[in-house]
């Protein structure tokens, strides 16, 4: 935690979160130009920041990405906040929460998480049907070819498909760009899902980003979704087993 607190003590360095949160994903020029800072001492500050694992860069091209990383602060939420006063702040935040929801640009989800296992490893995992049907409960199925379609199909043989989309890249064993469709009546644009996998040594940095999210209902079911289903894939492919429960059932 100490990293954390000394990231968050800094009012500029707290500026640059709330930056992020109105609008994440945004570029070193970007930050610097709605905060009126120099380039220099903004990539300082956003160095301290990853250093904290409190922002994640994605690189796009070219480009650098910054994106909020919210586990840290859900930690301090869960160690110096929740066993104080948990009723009366749930109550105070879901009031917050209604009166804010109407007018909330719903930000893109982004997940860290570090594995011990190769690239390839990562990726075998990602796409293969066998494999994503033991730490997801369902197979995706997909020849994951740009253009190709893919499948969500549980693993209980019932056939059902509970999400679909389209592969919209894929460059193994690195990044996997798909749409991500769960309500097959929406007229709006689908979310896109990118895998980004980073190979350090022995271990991978996988980053997953979730985009063009509908509604904050839609990121609360993800941003409790995500840390679940890889926590079990992480499981999977440091000990050859899933976790004994399944995360996700928690939720319910």
């Amino acid at each position: 935690m100490d990293p954390v607190f000394k990231a968050l003590a800094d009012p500029t360095r707290r500026l640059l979160l709330d930056r992020l949160r109105e609008q994440n994903g945004q570029t070193l020029g970007e930050l610097c130009e709605r905060l009126n800072m120099a380039r220099q001492s903004a990539t300082q500050h956003l160095d301290v920041l990853q250093r904290a694992n409190l922002v994640t860069v994605v690189r796009r091209g070219r480009e650098r990405l910054h994106y909020l990383n919210p586990v840290p602060i859900h930690e301090i939420e869960d160690r110096w906040i929740s066993g104080f006063d948990r009723p009366r702040l749930d109550a105070l935040g879901a009031i917050k929460r209604q009166a804010e929801e109407n007018a909330m640009t719903v930000p893109d989800y982004v997940y860290v998480t570090y594995i011990r296992a190769g690239a390839t490893e990562v990726w075998k995992a990602l796409t293969d049907a066998d494999l994503t049907a033991r730490w997801w409960g369902h197979a995706n199925v997909s020849d994951w070819e740009p253009g190709s379609t893919w499948e969500h199909r549980r693993a209980d043989d019932s056939g059902v498909v509970d999400v679909t989309g389209r592969v919209l890249a894929a460059e193994p064993p690195t990044r996997l760009v798909i749409t991500f469709e769960d309500d097959p009546g929406a007229t709006r644009e689908p979310s896109a899902v990118t895998f980004l996998i980073e190979r350090y040594e022995e271990i991978v940095r996988l980053t997953v980003t979730h985009e063009k999210l509908a509604n904050a209902e839609q990121l609360g079911g993800i941003s409790k979704g995500w840390p679940a289903v890889l926590a079990n894939l992480k499981s999977l492919l440091e000990t050859g087993e899933t976790l004994p429960q399944a995360p996700w059932e928690m939720h319910r």
